[in-house]
């Protein structure tokens, strides 16, 4: 008897052992257990029987049992019983119940034994797994403390104190060496099950690295008073970061730097000398990019916020700060504001300003048979086409020094005949594309948009129908920090997306797919204000 007990104890002992070491939880651990003696004493009474053991958490008594289905035939004696047989167990016993038949103890021979540890070990390690990834699946996001624990091919494994993570070679800030027993700070930016068991992923190259730096160094980011915004790094050598201040009286871009730039200068060693950017965060995209661009000054600014891409004029001695040192200072704003930026100086955008007046008079003088001066003094007067003219009010043109009703009464005749010649040559190439007559009957589609359609297979109303949005005006993409632009069949024309979308709609009226009244309502639906919203 006292040997059994000693037994017993030494079971939950083991299983209060193994639970402290790998900090799991001790059920988990009996449970491993219960199964590695059903598995070893299936070795002995046969792999079909279904045995079960379960161990006592309190006295660490074992009891084994063989469960046995009731049925009214019996075909298989290792897991089935009759109802006669069943009741001599529970008198009680119905067809299709499960009778546990207790078995008496055994003593493990050596190779069931080496198999019951074996399952202990894989139990006790997939139960360790889930613990870790349970407890760092959460912490994404995070910065985290560790030590090197050693270092693989540039691959540097963090022990956490409670697991493992990786810090991969690309992961760390250039030339930067670390050594086994360093202690290092890192970003933790993803967490993963793998075969082998959970790998966290540390960074200390992430743009949000940064951000928790800071968020860890200044209390009114912590607090909330100030927001980051945008981040966007060049490890290991420079970074901007955008921030935006809830409180008027709290300086977005001092609170960042602190006293004699004791908080950047924090987050600047832990990054290894890093050079830091502050910029203050504006709505106002055109503000924000100029301030992104800081050091460099700007003069001018134009937008296209159909395709997120701005020009900026700088002064020409700026030029070279505003690329910066292998276009570093552009990249990184780009990356920050998330636009596209070209930098040009005064004398580029005067040049390319000289060479539009000069191409404007020569379309000019060559669409209205006119002479240098005439299209100048058209191209002056800020007419960009020669369908302004042909439509512009007479007296409009009339007014131009120089001119009367007489000359203003030629240019437009001559303007509309160049229309009605151009309009005859582009139906004559919609002919040749192949594309339909009836596809000029879609409310609001031009000849010139059915060569553009030809051009790209849309030749009938149905193919317009089916087609979407971006088919007709592009779309772009974010690829590597860059935007990349997929052309539409309509790049060129003055068309935004909801004009490509009304068009579609309309294609699809005139196909039969919609009614009048479907289009109407779908107008109707865009028009109403949202519910949150005043009407």
């Amino acid at each position: 008897m006292v040997a059994v007990s000693a037994n017993r104890l030494e079971l939950l002992q083991i299983a209060d052992a193994v639970a402290r070491e790998k900090t799991i939880d001790r059920s988990i651990v009996i449970a491993a257990m219960e199964d590695a003696i059903a598995k070893a004493a299936r070795s002995r009474y046969g792999q079909e029987t279904d045995i079960h053991a379960e161990i006592n958490p309190r006295t660490g008594e074992l009891r084994l049992a063989r469960h046995l289905l009731v049925v009214d035939e019996v075909d298989n004696f290792a897991t089935e019983i009759n109802l006669d047989g069943a009741r001599r167990h529970n008198p009680a016993a119905q067809v299709g119940d499960i009778i546990a038949d207790t078995l008496p103890p055994f003593d493990f021979g050596r190779i069931a034994a080496q198999s019951a540890k074996q399952v202990i070990v894989q139990k006790v390690r997939e139960a360790e797994r889930d613990r870790q990834y349970d407890e760092y699946k959460d912490r994404i996001g995070e910065i985290i403390n560790g030590a090197v624990k050693r270092v693989e091919y540039g691959n540097v494994v963090v022990d956490l104190g409670r697991g493992e993570a990786i810090l991969r070679r690309d992961e760390l800030l250039p030339r930067e060496t670390v050594k086994v027993g360093d202690r290092i700070r890192a970003y933790i930016y993803d967490v993963r099950r793998e075969p082998r068991g959970p790998q966290i992923f540390l960074s200390r190259t992430h743009p949000q690295f940064m951000s928790k730096l800071f968020y860890q160094e200044v209390p009114e980011i912590y607090d909330g008073i100030v927001e980051i915004k945008a981040v966007a790094r060049d490890p290991g050598s420079r970074a901007k970061i955008a921030v935006i201040s809830r409180d008027s009286s709290v300086d977005p871009v001092g609170a960042c730097v602190g006293m004699r730039g004791s908080r950047v200068q924090a987050v600047v060693n832990e990054l290894q000398g890093e050079k830091i950017d502050i910029i203050p965060w504006n709505p106002d995209i055109a503000t924000f990019i100029v301030n992104a661009l800081a050091p460099a000054e700007v003069v001018k600014v134009v937008l296209d916020e159909d395709r997120e891409r701005i020009e900026v004029v700088v002064p020409d001695a700026q030029l070279s700060l505003a690329i910066g040192r292998r276009g570093q200072n552009v990249r990184l704003a780009s990356q920050l504001t998330g636009w596209d930026i070209d930098i040009m100086t005064e004398q580029e955008e005067s040049e390319r300003r000289q060479k539009e007046f000069a191409e404007r008079t020569k379309m000019f003088a060559e669409a209205l048979d006119l002479d240098e001066m005439m299209g100048q003094l058209l191209t002056s007067e800020g007419f960009t086409s020669v369908e302004e003219i042909a439509y512009v009010p007479l007296n409009e043109l009339a007014m131009i020094e120089g001119f009367d009703e007489e000359t203003a009464g030629e240019l437009q005749a001559r303007a509309l005949k160049h229309l009605a010649d151009v309009e005859e040559a582009l139906d004559e190439e919609r002919k040749a594309l192949g594309v339909a007559d009836d596809l000029k009957d879609v409310p609001g589609v031009t000849t010139a948009m059915l060569v553009a359609f030809g051009k790209s297979d849309i030749k009938s109303v149905e193919d317009l129908a089916g087609c979407a949005t971006d088919d007709l005006v592009g779309w772009s993409e974010r690829k590597d920090g860059e935007t990349v632009r997929y052309p539409g069949a309509l790049d060129g024309f003055e068309i935004d997306r909801e004009g490509a979308e009304q068009l579609v709609m309309r294609a699809r009226v005139t196909a039969g797919w919609l009614s009048e009244d479907d289009l109407v309502a779908n107008d109707a639906d865009e028009d109403a204000p949202a519910e949150d919203s005043p009407a």
